[in-house]
């Protein structure tokens, strides 16, 4: 028996539909694995922790494959898996629907003035004359990040009559955005956006990607939202921003620790969203995710390839 190991648990209709792809493999949750199990008898991993590793990334190894359950795969040990050939593919669009709606959602309750009307029925206050607002259809948003969560967004922005322009590595076109640009751009397009949108995975060169400098570049008035991942922001010059009136608003979904400690002086800063990592919590997240595997699952038992979101373990997406 060939086992699929899995960090979470699935239906039952999906053990089923592995073992009609493949009836010599079974798939076992962590939590619950059947007496025969032995480690040295595990190929594919749906998600990955790191007391694995000890058992499972070795020379003799007969891991081929893992499926992240999670798009972004900084955390995962990346060169090891290089090291004993083992493929890698992740979470890439499952979420898209879910992190667009949550964006969405802050972009209207920012431009409709609704955070500060919030704050005034904490406090009982009833002063309309003080809460800003503009039309989201004349703010210049810049995504930077431009798969597929970054082109639901710009597709659902679009249909409310927004232009939107995005970043990525090469400024290569991509569908829904009205202009793109390389990474190297990334703070002249800060001096001219209302809201700048981080949605990329974490690298080398993504690490504290916005310090203080980027938010010297943005606009007094701008925004800057984050739900890519905690480390690409440098918090202490997002705090120096926001406490010196240098960015009107921030929200972020991740955070640098996280979760964030409750000492932490981010917790207080001034004109800061701060949601707990929940922009990517997905309805139907089973079904969508076993859409992908099971693809990948396909092909993999026929060549030992993978046709849907295999990760470059050297790049890191």
């Amino acid at each position: 028996m060939k086992y699929i190991l899995s960090k979470r648990s699935f239906r039952s209709i999906y053990h089923e539909k592995v073992q009609q792809l493949a009836p010599d493999y079974q798939l076992v949750s962590i939590n619950e694995l059947p007496d025969s199990f032995r480690w040295e008898q595990v190929v594919i991993t749906i998600g990955w922790d790191k007391k694995w590793a000890d058992k499972l990334l070795h020379s003799a190894t007969n891991l081929k494959w893992v499926q992240s359950i999670s798009a972004g795969v900084d955390y995962l040990p990346l060169e090891s898996f290089a090291k004993y050939g083992i493929l890698l593919s992740n979470g890439s669009g499952i979420h898209a629907q879910s992190i667009s709606d949550h964006l969405l959602g802050l972009l209207l309750m920012k431009t409709r003035g609704l955070f500060p009307a919030m704050q005034q029925q904490m406090t009982h206050t009833w002063e309309s004359e003080t809460i800003p607002y503009d039309n989201l259809s004349e703010q210049v948003i810049t995504i930077v990040g431009t798969g597929q969560i970054g082109q639901e967004l710009a597709r659902k922005l679009s249909l409310l009559g927004c232009s939107v322009q995005g970043i990525n590595t090469t400024g290569r076109k991509t569908p829904y955005f009205s202009q793109t640009y390389p990474l190297t751009n990334l703070h002249s397009c800060a001096q001219e956006s209302d809201i700048v949108i981080n949605i990329l995975p974490l690298t080398e060169d993504t690490r504290h990607l916005y310090d203080q400098p980027f938010f010297q570049a943005m606009k007094k008035t701008g925004s800057f939202i984050n739900v890519g991942r905690g480390p690409s922001v440098d918090s202490h010059a997002l705090l120096a921003a926001l406490q010196a009136n240098e960015l009107a608003f921030a929200s972020i979904d991740v955070t640098d620790p996280e979760p964030l400690p409750k000492d932490d002086p981010l917790w207080d800063a001034p004109n800061l969203l701060i949601t707990p990592h929940i922009s990517g919590q997905t309805a139907h997240f089973q079904s969508l995710f076993m859409e992908i595997f099971l693809k990948n699952f396909s092909s993999f038992t026929q060549n030992h390839s993978l046709t849907k979101n295999e990760v470059s373990l050297e790049n890191g997406y």
